[in-house]
């Protein structure tokens, strides 16, 4: 052959490890997916139902858009496409939730391998996932927080195995998308890809970042999350005046340092930290998990910079798969001469397996309501466990997790009665308004799941005011506000109480009146423009 012609090309060599870490991750995926379907089920038996975001994410689904007020569009079409694919009951609309949790588990197995862990590493970094309680609660309902995690490691993964060889242009291509359609699920990615760009930036697997397809990647996320930035320009920054009026009203509980440090054990599981913290030790001496300081700078940054921003304690979540991941190496190293992880078994350190899962069963009903209303107050008062309370809001026996699960078929039965206590005429002409987005959304799934024909709820609250008012007559409304009878007698000539939210179990600003409202006054001029309430 002539030199002229001769050329080279190189193979890069199968990796042998690929296969059985793939079937490993897929097992405990699939064990994630069954605890996540077993848990919705007893809850639904023990006489738990829908959360109150969970109804008005459904109201988004049925009004598609690229932007809401309070959200990004993927949690809408998750809604929707849960109802196509798997009814509207409670345990249809939750299943692509628990989905994301398999999908987090297998991602957080196939880190630990790209990292070099081996089965030992993949499968205590698997099992320290799924049995931690923030997890357990996320998937466990319909909420734009279930997909957050497998959005954010499957951009650590495109960067782990760029960093060890694998094509750049696919790995750009996954990360671009990935990052795109996580922008449009929450506005937090924006925070985590900053803390991620710096890791690598102040490393040296900054080399990554300087590619055409890195590049290309920026392009892509541009692409995908301009829909969304045209709808929030069109509305005028909605959710900016949202996230203001959160700050000034003081919705949400601030934490100090100490506490802040602390919240993070407790949405874990305190004693996973023995898993997470080596993780974190681990990549930022980058002894156990070589060249992986750029993952352990990127959780100390956007650790800091959440702190600073005082979020919720539950914001860094879609961060730690990945340091599980890398904890999940740290034991295997720290344990190699022992025998299972020698023989590299999948149950290397049985003991801590062992108490990790018991401590978790122990805790289990400060994640997922799976003890009766009466029972829960009684077993977490016995054993001194306090959920964390993230929002300012009074709550009652109930932490508001659990608590938003009642009340809803109650209101709804006294609307329907008071409907149909109308004449046909007022009928068509009714306004049905309620002070939150819970209660407008449990009034229009309820009431369409049972058949009973009632006009689209109105609520002044966040997408409920975008959508408007439906052509409805406020001189005949039936309202679930708090307002006392004397403050409404000042704008309507007759008021009638038809009803009272009085769940004791709901959350206490949900014990107020249903009036059935007659006769606006002329003196109170009704303005929908005023009703607007971004909160």
């Amino acid at each position: 052959m002539s030199t002229a012609t001769a050329h080279t090309t190189i193979i890069r060599p199968a990796d042998l490890t690929l296969r059985d870490a793939l079937r490993l991750a897929a097992i405990f995926a699939a064990a994630k997916l069954l605890l996540q379907f077993a848990l919705t089920l007893w809850t639904l038996h023990i006489g738990y139902s829908y959360f109150r975001d969970e109804f008005y994410y459904i109201a988004c689904g049925r009004h598609l858009a690229w932007g809401y007020v309070d959200h990004g569009p993927i949690v809408a079409l998750q809604a929707r496409l849960g109802e196509l694919l798997f009814g509207d009951s409670v345990f249809g609309i939750r299943v692509l939730s628990a989905a994301a949790g398999a999908v987090m588990v297998f991602l957080t197995g196939m880190i630990a391998w790209a990292l070099g862990g081996r089965r030992p590493a993949q499968a205590l970094a698997m099992f320290g996932v799924i049995v931690c309680p923030q997890y357990i609660g996320v998937h466990g309902f319909l909420s734009m927080n279930s997909f957050e995690p497998a959005f954010w490691m499957t951009c650590v993964l495109a960067v782990i195995l760029m960093l060890r060889g694998y094509s750049q242009r696919t790995w750009w291509i996954v990360f671009g998308v990935a990052a795109g359609v996580g922008l449009l699920n929450k506005p937090s990615m924006v925070f985590f890809l900053v803390t991620l760009g710096i890791g690598l930036l102040l490393t040296k697997q900054r080399r990554v970042l300087f590619s055409r397809w890195a590049a290309v990647a920026i392009a892509l996320m541009v692409v995908i999350v301009l829909p969304h930035v045209l709808w929030q320009i069109r509305n005028h920054w909605p959710t900016l005046e949202f996230l203001h009026n959160g700050q000034v009203r003081h919705k949400n509980v601030v934490l100090g340092p100490v506490q802040f440090f602390l919240a993070q054990f407790a949405t874990m599981q305190p004693l996973s930290s023995l898993i997470w913290i080596a993780g974190v030790v681990s990549l930022l001496r980058a002894k156990s998990v070589r060249d992986g300081r750029w993952l352990g700078l990127t959780y100390v940054l956007f650790y800091a910079l959440m702190f600073a921003m005082h979020a919720k304690d539950y914001y860094l979540a879609g961060i730690y798969p990945a340091m599980f991941a890398a904890g999940g190496i740290a034991w295997e190293r720290r344990f190699a001469t022992s025998r299972a992880v020698r023989e590299n078994r999948i149950v290397a350190f049985p003991v801590f397996e062992s108490i990790l899962l018991v401590t978790s069963l122990i805790i289990l009903p400060m994640a997922s309501p799976v003890l009766r209303p009466a029972a829960w107050v009684r077993y977490t008062t016995a054993l001194h466990l306090h959920g964390d309370k993230m929002e300012t809001a009074a709550t009652g026996p109930l932490p508001q997790f659990y608590a938003d699960r009642f009340g809803w078929q109650q209101e709804v039965d006294i609307v329907a009665k008071t409907y149909r206590s109308l004449t046909p005429e007022q009928q068509q002409r009714v306004c049905i308004f309620a002070n939150n987005y819970g209660e407008a959304g449990a009034i229009d799934f309820l009431g369409r799941l049972e058949g009973l024909h009632l006009p689209p709820a109105l609520s002044g609250q966040n997408n409920y005011w975008l959508w408007g008012m439906h052509g409805c007559d406020n001189n005949v409304v039936i309202a679930v506000i708090g307002d006392t009878p004397d403050e409404v007698g000042q704008k309507y000539e007759s008021v009638e109480i038809v009803g009272k939210m009085d769940t004791p179990y709901a959350m206490p600003f949900e014990h107020k009146n249903i009036y059935l409202l007659r006769g606006r006054r002329p003196s109170w001029r009704f303005d929908w423009a005023d009703e607007r309430f971004y909160f």
